[in-house]
């Protein structure tokens, strides 16, 4: 047991074997001077961590008091040996006094051999990589196991705990397990640091790389005059540029940031820019301020479209409201209830898809049209997700795109011939589209944000109702479109046709004129429509050869009644009711089709064979059941409309619909096989001037059926003067054009038994029919 004064390190271990310099401060200096003053220079180095000495130190002696380069005072101190500390004594000087009990340790086992080779070898790896081949050799001379173990105390990647706790190991076996363990972690964590090191180093040299090149790039467009426009690039500026609203700048301020943390050659920055594009070229505060002058919207309407007063009347209510709102500082209608979607419905050539040109410079609003024919892709209404390659805003945010405002006239054409198909139903998606209650927060795939449409005047275009959902006919108000008059027809041909068809062939009003009797004769002998593109077609036809002949010979070209054969060749329809209804057996309806109203001729026969009836004629279930229910009518009150009861009865009866070749179906034509049977039963025939729609019930009632007014309208193309309808649809007659209505003698009846009496001839005028008469059809 020896006595010695206390060096305490605050910030160093002192291990046996290893010489380390001590600044001297107040403490240190008196353990120094305290050493030195008694002789043999020793002294006990102990460790001090938070002010408190560890149980171990380590035996000392000064080797040299001096200063160091920067000239502070130190001492030099070499370790000797470990020493346990007991208690304190009193001593001379200043310094700290205490009794130290030399530890002798006992001799390395033969595991501590195996340890001192495994350490050995890490050690000597480590300093390998760190090119330190002088403490490789000075590591390889040590032969002392104690001394290896202790040389660890030199390691800067030890910490202070992890060398005094190598401090106060009992043995150097002990020793040397910790400096494995200690090392082997160190060595790993080294691998995964330079691991990283290596990564980033290679990341900031790639990057760096391919900046140089960019810069290189653009200074090479900028060279070529390629460079790209100012701004294009920094999509941060242009979004907090542009005018947006709230929840839209929060998305895109989203977008741009994702884009700032994505690398150039990313597919992701490709579309998250495309995206932004997107965003900022839509007109999301862009609006056009309407026509306030009504009349002036009228001009506009009646300048463009002759008839059509449904429609124009709807869309000036439009207007009429919107003014009064404004009026009265409402500001814009907006927002949820405030669309107006309409639905024009009516066969081609009635003006359908240009009216909607039309109501937008009425309004003073864009036009845009979207072509719904054909569509079978649900991506195509509301967008494709953006995750698809190639993906695409759908046709309602490219509409509005296009249009540069967010109020314009969107004309949905073709809506009833959109189907469902693999990708979707696209008449499903327009469900929120053209629901004013829901569009106003419209959600497009692609955007990803709301889109206001409430604001948007839709208008839908179909030549047939009856294939449009049900629940996407409900959203919209229904503006039937039923065709035109023949004096209509005449007008448009006059201030509509003739003008662009004369422009088109290069002539003008001067070198060639078309009387309004000309103009009258290819409505009704060339061109028997419920539009006026044949008419349109016919005028064509007519100026090319007008253009022939002034190209050999001079003077005006004037077209009439009596020279239209010269042009035309000969008509194509003529009044043929009389005629086929000179034989009994024959009657006239009216049906409509999908282009319109036409004429429909029933015929029927009687033959010897097995009882029956036989249909032709491409009829359709409902036809069938109305021919079948039209013969047990007759069958079972034949004696009571003095029908003779065997004429229908015991025989084979045929009942055929020209023309053959076209499907028929629905149960307007009821009526019409009834009296086609009776006639045939009592010989009378059906009178020529006669045309008749409606279904027929099993107790004879008279049931009311639709498209009343296109079939009038088909009735008076034909040259028919009097038409049978069933008495629940005289309140139709009200939208019937005036010219018609006073030409037509409309007979409303509610019982088969009144349309048997009125339609046949009586029994004793069986004399030659007047073949002047004419008939016409409508869609059932």
């Amino acid at each position: 047991m020896a006595t010695l004064p206390v060096l305490p390190l605050t910030d160093a271990v002192l291990l046996p074997g290893m010489v380390i310099p001590v600044t001297l401060d107040p403490t240190t200096q008196a353990a120094v001077d305290a050493a030195r003053a008694s002789g043999d220079k020793k002294l006990l180095a102990v460790p001090r961590v938070d002010g408190e000495y560890g149980s171990v130190g380590t035996i000392a002696t000064i080797e040299k008091v001096g200063r160091l380069p920067d000239g502070e005072p130190a001492a030099v101190v070499r370790g000797l040996a470990r020493a346990r500390i007991g208690s304190g004594v009193p001593g001379p000087g200043a310094a700290l006094w205490v009794e130290a009990n030399e530890i002798t340790e006992p001799a390395p086992a033969g595991k501590a051999k195996e340890l001192a080779r495994e350490y050995r070898a890490l050690v000597t790896s480590l300093l390998q990589q760190r090119g330190a081949w002088q403490v490789i050799d000075a590591v390889e001379r040590m032969t002392d196991l104690s001394e290896l173990a202790d040389s660890a105390g030199y390691a800067p990647w030890l910490t202070l705990e992890q060398k005094i706790e190598l401090l106060a190991a009992p043995d150097v076996t002990a020793r040397l397990e910790l400096l494995v363990g200690w090392v082997k972690d160190y060595l790993a964590e080294q691998e995964v640091t330079e691991r990283i090191n290596t990564d980033v180093r290679e990341g900031l040299e790639k990057s760096q790389r391919e900046f140089l090149l960019r810069q290189q790039l653009a200074a090479i467009r900028k060279e070529l005059g390629e460079d790209e426009p100012d701004g294009s690039a920094d999509y941060r500026s242009r979004v907090e540029a542009a005018d947006l609203p709230e929840k839209v700048r929060e998305a895109a301020m989203r977008e741009v940031g994702r884009l700032e943390r994505a690398s150039d050659a990313s597919p992701e920055a490709g579309w998250i820019r495309t995206w932004l594009d997107t965003v900022l070229e839509m007109p999301w505060t862009t609006r056009t301020e309407d026509n306030t002058d009504l009349a002036a919207a009228r001009a506009v309407l009646d300048a463009d479209h002759a008839g059509l007063d449904d429609v124009k009347e709807r869309i000036l209510e439009y207007l009429a409201v919107r003014n009064r709102r404004a009026a009265r500082n409402l500001q814009v209608v907006g927002g949820r209830g405030s669309g107006a979607v309409l639905a024009l419905a009516g066969p081609p050539g009635v003006g359908k898809t240009s009216l909607g040109e039309s109501v937008a410079r009425a309004l003073g609003r864009k036009f845009v049209r979207v072509s719904l024919g054909g569509v079978r892709d649900e991506a195509e209404i509301r967008g494709h997700r953006r995750t698809y390659v190639g993906a695409l805003p759908g046709r309602i945010v490219r509409a509005l795109r296009e249009a540069g405002s967010m109020n314009p006239v969107v004309l949905l054409d073709e809506v009833d011939k959109i189907s469902a198909g693999y990708a979707g139903d696209p008449a499903a998606a327009l469900l929120e589209v053209l629901d004013p209650a829901q569009n106003h927060t419209f959600r497009d795939h692609y955007l990803e944000v709301d889109l206001d449409l409430s604001d948007v005047l839709f208008l839908a275009t179909a030549n047939v109702v009856d294939t449009i959902p049900g629940p996407l006919l409900d959203r919209m108000e229904l503006v039937t479109l039923d065709g035109y008059t023949e004096e209509e027809k005449v007008a448009i041909a006059r201030d509509h046709l003739l003008p662009r068809q004369l422009e088109r062939a290069g002539l003008t009003a001067e070198e060639v004129s078309i009387a309004d009797e000309a103009l009258a004769k290819i409505a009704a002998e060339h061109t028997r429509e419920a539009g006026v593109r044949q008419l349109e077609r016919a005028l064509a036809r007519i100026l090319r050869k007008v253009a022939v002949a002034l190209a050999t010979s001079e003077g005006p070209v004037r077209v009439d009644a009596e020279n239209l054969k010269t042009y035309l060749g000969r008509p194509r329809f003529t009044p043929e009711s009389a005629e086929r209804t000179a034989v009994p057996g024959v009657a006239t309806g009216l049906a409509v089709t999908g282009a319109g109203g036409d004429v429909l001729f029933i015929e029927a026969t009687s033959m010897e064979g097995e009882p029956g009836l036989t249909l032709t004629g491409q009829l359709g279930d409902v036809m069938k059941e109305s021919a079948q229910i039209a013969l047990s009518y007759l069958r079972s009150h034949g004696r009571a409309l003095g029908l003779d009861p065997n004429a229908l009865a015991g025989r084979r009866i045929h009942l055929h619909v020209p023309a053959g070749a076209v499907p028929k179906d629905g149960p307007s034509a009821g009526i019409t096989m009834v009296t086609a049977l009776a006639s045939l039963a009592s010989g009378r025939p059906v009178r020529p001037e006669f045309g008749m729609t409606g279904e027929v019930t099993l107790s004879g009632r008279v049931l009311p059926i639709g498209g009343v007014k296109q079939k009038l309208l088909a009735a008076h193309r034909a040259g028919l003067t009097e038409v049978i309808i069933p008495a629940r649809n005289e309140p139709d007659l009200d939208d019937l054009p005036a010219e018609v209505r006073e030409e037509l003698t409309v007979h409303t009846l509610a019982d088969v038994a009144d349309v048997l009496a009125l339609a046949l001839r009586p029994a004793d005028d069986l004399g030659g029919l007047g073949a002047e008469h004419g008939t016409t059809l409508a869609a059932a």
